[in-house]
């Protein structure tokens, strides 16, 4: 089993060699994958160094799994390549989720949708996956209306700059660049990506639609508010829910801890709910602050944290990766 880690040395592709090497996936040739500049570099792997390679050296070596984490631009313009030489390819970025003929995927909602063709698999936004997790599973049994979701979302969903930044602030140091168009530490930026024409970001465009089409539904609303907040691992949603169907609090609660992946931490008696300081490092989407919507019937609120390098995006695609190989689908 050849695999390829494209974007290998990128704050994604560094925890998602961390996740391969901690899941023991069977891996017989680890390809890690970087741009030009770093072709040569070493990174490492269950102890070993490995040399970084080019894109062309990494097609020709024809892997049988190819995980990206490199880049909308760069997967638009490599990921057909490795799928022509038979590479299956799962995709971090933007680039293909929307695509009708790709797959969006969060192994534990829909990894039925799999097959053996499907060469370029979507793995989506990292605010989508934990939201369809809760989502996923409450559709089922009581039916989605509508869901209003506001984000809190951590800087490393930006990537090392960010962190750089908040880091920089922090201790004083003005020298750092700053990637945000304004200061990150004590504040909060309704503004996560960029802005669209119609004034909503792409990343809350992205919360919009992907729901629909991991979940196969597109029957429901779904409105978001995106917000940048100077926290170092971990974004966290604050949920409105309302269904076609009455629910019972106990057995909201019920489904919820039962779905693979998901942690109902809802016991407010004891201060204990979900938090990003707790989710980080982990792969679990944590779930709490689960209530009635006091103002209307058959609405539901609750509160969703996960670690968004790990569940928001590495372990995601690598449980694809376990997917595709228990089911012989590659």
């Amino acid at each position: 089993m050849k695999v390829a880690v494209v974007g290998s040395t990128g704050m994604v592709g560094q925890v998602m060699l961390k996740v391969l090497e901690e899941r023991n996936f069977p891996i017989t040739e680890l390809i890690p994958v970087a741009s030009e500049k770093s072709v040569g570099k070493k990174v490492k792997y269950k102890q070993e160094e490995f040399t970084i390679v080019s894109m062309k050296d990494a097609i020709a070596a024809k892997p049988e799994i190819a995980i990206f984490s490199a880049g909308g631009g760069t997967s638009l313009e490599f990921a057909p390549l490795f799928a022509e030489a038979g590479t299956t390819v799962i995709d971090n970025s933007s680039a293909w989720r929307m695509d009708p003929d790709k797959k969006l995927v969060v192994p534990e909602i829909n990894a039925d949708v799999l097959t053996k063709e499907d060469k370029i698999i979507a793995n989506p936004n990292c605010s989508t996956i934990q939201l369809v997790m809760v989502l996923g599973p409450l559709n089922k049994k009581y039916d989605l209306k509508r869901v209003i979701v506001s984000t809190y979302q951590s800087v490393t969903g930006t990537g090392k700059a960010a962190v750089d930044q908040l880091n920089g602030e922090i201790s004083g140091n003005d020298s750092v660049a700053k990637v945000y168009p304004y200061q990150i530490f004590k504040n909060a930026l309704p503004h996560c990506d960029v802005f669209a024409d119609d004034d909503y970001t792409k990343e809350e465009i992205k919360l919009m639609k992907e729901p629909k089409k991991i979940l196969g539904d597109d029957t429901f609303n779904l409105t978001a508010t995106a917000v940048r907040v100077p926290v170092q691992g971990g974004h966290s949603e604050s949920v409105n829910i309302e269904f076609e169907n009455e629910f019972d609090l106990d057995e909201v609660r019920k489904i919820l801890s039962e779905t693979p992946g998901v942690v109902v931490m809802d016991n407010v008696k004891n201060n204990e709910y979900p938090m990003p300081l707790y989710s980080e490092g982990k792969d679990e989407v944590f779930v709490g602050r689960i209530r009635r919507d006091l103002s209307q019937p058959k609405t539901l609120n609750l509160w969703i944290v996960a670690d968004n390098l790990r569940k928001g995006a590495a372990t995601n695609a690598v449980q694809i990766a376990e997917y595709l190989v228990a089911n012989n689908l590659v």
